[in-house]
């Protein structure tokens, strides 16, 4: 079945799937909705005591970019784990903590190098962006062990190119002043 003989693809747009899955605006930027967190608990304090306390094994959210919106660079204490469920592929920028930036491709689809899920380490810097500014990008997160608000650090733009002054465009493309 292709997109024409699909009945839904023409109400498959941001607006459709923001109502649909009852998505909220995010403080990166973008929509977001938590769809899983798991009752399980475990004690998250690790080695180099960066995750204190106790956290979900596993937490899950939907996150959609539209248009020219991005998520801008930011950083958790958990891996993440993206996953694209619609739309156009999304490019993902990361900085690890050694300066090594990657960008990859995100999308349903292996064209162009793309992949339907990448991970990113914890505590690493990354953005992302839909790639069509006229589309939309429905993704997911699986963050292990789960995402707790606290381990959330948003990336202050002279900071992180005082730190990586070789990304200073890329950071720059993916920060707010």
């Amino acid at each position: 079945m292709n997109s024409t003989d699909d009945p839904n693809a023409s109400k498959e747009t941001a607006a459709y799937w923001i109502q649909g899955l009852n998505l909220a605006p995010h403080p990166e930027g973008g929509y977001y909705r938590e769809s899983y967190r798991s009752n399980v608990q475990i004690d998250a304090l690790s080695p180099d005591q960066k995750i204190p306390g106790s956290r979900s094994i596993s937490t899950a959210i939907y996150y959609l970019l539209k248009g020219s919106e991005f998520s801008a660079f930011h950083r958790i204490r958990s891996d993440e784990m993206w996953h694209h469920y619609a739309g156009v592929p999304l490019t993902i920028h990361t900085i690890d903590s050694a300066g090594v930036y990657i960008s990859r491709r995100l999308a349903s689809r292996f064209e162009g190098g793309a992949s339907p899920q990448w991970l990113v380490p914890a505590r690493t810097w990354f953005a992302a962006r839909s790639e069509d500014s006229s589309g939309y990008s429905l993704v997911g997160c699986t963050v292990s062990p789960g995402f707790e608000f606290q381990d959330f650090e948003l990336a202050r733009r002279e900071a992180l190119v005082r730190q990586f002054p070789a990304h200073r465009s890329v950071i720059e493309s993916f920060t707010r002043a």
